[in-house]
């Protein structure tokens, strides 16, 4: 019979970076905006066209309501995942940063969309939403950044029992060294991305809001960070990192409980490219379809890795895990 998998940590460090301060920080927002409805012209301006000008209007109550509807909802699953599934620091960090973001962002775009009206005798006389979007986003991303660092670790969990006896091994002398490295990017991921930065950059153009260019920028950074991987098995255990060094993974090999190949299907499992979440709390990098190094490690936590010779880097993980369990020989 399978032993139960631990419950995830932190869970109260949980609900309040991931379902506390959004939720507040969006209500907030909400909270001012609502306040100003004696200064604000009827209807708002809720569109801006291609020229920068307001060109679609509507009731304050349904300009409000989007982020009111939109943000608790996408709170809720981040904090749920993190809540019932978040055994992995970094999927507790990724929900965090993501519900921060989009509160931040979605809260300050409604704020400073609707600041731009404050006494106006009509909404369509406004200003273009460029400058708001752009420092929303740029909120938004500070924001995220800062509460990624305020959730807590999972603690070091390293046991000396032998990775599982079923689970591949390479043949490697008890004195001998060994390491395994190799690079993996992700075709479909990087021309999916390519082609939103693009659109993206396209459309600030177009609509002559330059503030909006601060999207494509981020998107362009997001891509090199998490779409090329440099991924590495030796004396540190399994060792993934991006170009800029984050975000990046590592097993250690007091924490193997067993490493092996899986066949990693990105969008049914994952839901996409990148560095993800997927079924079952397993976290790691999933740049393409195909073969992966998968990683049970300690605490009833699972990252996987698409490489190519996963084989090779599993049994290799396994080998030098179950060394540094087995007493010392002398000669």
């Amino acid at each position: 019979m399978t032993a139960p998998r631990p419950t995830p940590p932190h869970r109260l460090a949980t609900t309040l970076t991931t379902l506390v301060l959004p939720l507040a920080t969006t209500g907030a927002a909400v909270a001012v905006g609502a306040s100003w409805a004696p200064r604000l012209p009827d209807p708002v301006a809720t569109h801006w066209g291609p020229s920068g000008a307001p060109d679609g209007f509507g009731t304050l109550t349904e300009m409000l309501m989007l982020p009111a509807v939109v943000v608790p909802l996408f709170v809720l699953g981040m904090w749920a995942l993190a809540f019932f599934a978040g055994r992995d620091t970094s999927t507790r960090r990724l929900a965090a940063a993501s519900s921060t973001f989009l509160a931040v962002m979605m809260s300050g775009l409604t704020i400073g969309s609707l600041a731009a009206q404050l006494d106006l005798p009509d909404a369509a006389a406004g200003p273009g939403v460029g400058p708001a979007l752009g420092a929303s986003v740029a909120a938004g991303v500070v924001a995220a950044a800062v509460v990624t660092l305020l959730v807590p670790r999972t603690a070091p969990q390293p046991t000396t029992t032998p990775p599982d006896a079923g689970a591949p091994r390479t043949d490697l002398a008890p004195t001998e060294r060994a390491a395994w490295t190799r690079t993996v990017t992700s075709p479909v991921g990087t021309a999916v991305g390519a082609a939103a930065t693009l659109t993206t950059a396209v459309l600030a153009i177009v609509l002559r809001t330059p503030g909006m260019l601060v999207v494509p920028v981020l998107l362009g950074a997001l891509l090199a960070a998490t779409l090329v991987l440099r991924v590495s098995v030796d004396g540190r255990g399994l060792v993934a990192r991006s170009p800029f060094g984050w975000p990046s993974m590592r097993v250690p090999l007091d924490e193997v409980v067993a490493a092996r190949v899986a066949t990693v299907d990105p969008l049914r499992e994952f839901g996409g490219w990148g560095y993800r979440v997927g079924a079952g709390g397993r976290v790691g990098f999933v740049l393409r379809r195909g073969e992966a190094v998968e990683v049970e490690r300690t605490g009833g936590r699972v990252n996987v890795v698409t490489v190519d010779d996963a084989a090779t880097a599993a049994a290799l993980l396994n080998t030098l895990a179950e060394r540094t369990r087995s007493p010392r020989t002398t000669g």
